[in-house]
C-alpha cells in the first residue's frame, strides 16, 4: 500500500499533483493507493480561532474529490486532542504501517506529521527508520508554495470566487436545503431560494451577488446569488445566502439545492428603496444572462 497522509482541505490543485504522483507510484509498484485523512480538522478541536474557521470542503466533498483522482481507499481517523499528543514515530509505526499495511509514504513540502513538531526533514527520517519507503514530492513544491487551503479560504472570503476556483481547479459550492424567508422577494419579481447549510462550517462566501449555477429538483439552472443581510429591508439582519434562480417555477421548500459560484457581480449595498433595489436586480440579471 501506498500512502500519503494529510487534511487536504478543498482537494485544490496542489493537492492534486500529489495525489496523482501517488496514484502513478503505486501503480508502478503494483499496489494500491490510499489516502489517511483527518477528521473534524485539528484548528477547530485545538481551538486555534475554531470561532472562525471555516471549511472549503465537507467530508463527502474531500472523499469524493480524492476518489475521483483515481485513489483506491479513503481512510479517516478521527481527531481528537488525545490523538494530537500521537509523536511522528508511532503515527507511522502504528497508523501507517500496522493499522493500514503501508509500505510506501508519500510526503509534501508542508506535511505535518505527529504531535512532536518535526521538521520535515526529521519526518522523512523518522518514516525511513520504521521501515517505510519515502517518496518525496519536490516536483509540485512551487505549485504548492503558491495554492494552499488558507489562501483559498482568504481568496473566498473576501469574494474573489474567480481567483479561489482558479486555485481549488473546479468552481466552489455550498449544498444544503430550501427552507422559508421572509418572501420579500417575490413581491418585486425576484423570489429567491434561502438556503440552510447542511455542513454549518463549510465556508460562505463574502457578502455580495454571484452569478451561479444552481441544481435542484434534478435539473440545472442559472441564477443569482445574494450573501449578506439584506441592508436595504433594515438593520440587524442574520446572514443569509439566497438566489432567485432564473426559469424555476417550482415549490421547492424542503428540498436540497446545491449553489455553484462562477464569479461575483457585485458588493452588497443599501439602496434607498425596493424600487431602486429592483431595478438593480434587473440590471444584475441581464448581465448575468449576457456573461459580460
Amino acid at each position: 500500500m501506498v500512502i500519503a497522509t494529510g487534511f487536504f482541505d478543498g482537494v485544490h490543485l496542489g493537492h492534486r499533483l500529489v495525489l496523482s504522483r501517488l496514484v502513478a507510484e503505486a501503480k508502478a509498484r503494483g499496489e494500491e493507493s490510499m489516502v489517511v485523512t483527518l477528521w473534524p480538522h485539528p484548528r477547530n478541536v485545538l481551538q486555534k480561532d475554531a470561532r472562525v474557521f471555516r471549511l472549503l470542503t465537507t467530508f463527502e466533498e474531500k472523499k469524493k474529490l480524492i476518489e475521483g483522482l483515481g485513489v483506491d481507499h479513503v481512510e479517516v481517523l478521527p481527531f481528537t486532542k488525545e490523538f494530537s499528543a500521537l509523536s511522528c514515530r508511532d503515527y507511522f509505526r502504528k497508523v501507517i504501517c500496522d493499522r493500514f499495511g503501508g509500505k510506501s509514504v508519500l510526503l509534501g513540502y508542508d506535511n505535518r506529521v505527529g504531535g512532536d513538531n518535526l521538521s520535515p526533514e526529521e519526518i522523512e527520517s523518522t518514516a525511513r527508520e520504521v521501515g517505510l519507503e519515502v517518496i518525496r514530492t519536490e516536483a509540485v513544491n512551487r505549485t504548492m508554495e503558491a495554492i494552499s487551503s488558507t489562501r483559498i479560504r482568504s481568496a473566498i472570503a473576501a469574494g474573489e470566487i474567480e481567483r479561489a476556483n482558479e486555485m481549488l481547479g473546479y468552481e466552489y459550492s455550498l449544498f444544503g436545503v430550501v427552507v422559508s424567508g421572509n418572501q420579500l422577494g417575490r413581491t418585486i419579481g425576484f423570489p429567491t431560494a434561502n438556503m440552510q447549510l447542511y455542513e454549518p462550517l463549510k465556508l460562505i462566501p463574502g457578502n455580495g451577488v454571484y452569478s451561479v449555477d444552481v441544481e435542484t429538483v434534478g435539473r440545472t439552472f442559472r441564477g443569482m446569488c445574494n450573501i449578506g443581510i439584506r441592508p436595504t429591508v433594515g438593520k440587524g439582519n442574520a446572514l443569509t445566502v439566497e438566489t432567485n434562480i432564473f426559469g424555476l417555477e417550482e415549490d421547492i421548500y424542503s428540498l436540497d439545492i446545491k449553489v455553484t459560484f462562477k464569479r461575483k457581480v457585485r458588493d452588497e449595498r443599501r439602496f434607498g428603496s425596493l424600487d431602486e433595489l429592483k431595478t438593480q436586480l434587473e440590471l444584475d440579471r441581464a448581465e448575468i444572462l449576457s456573461g459580460v
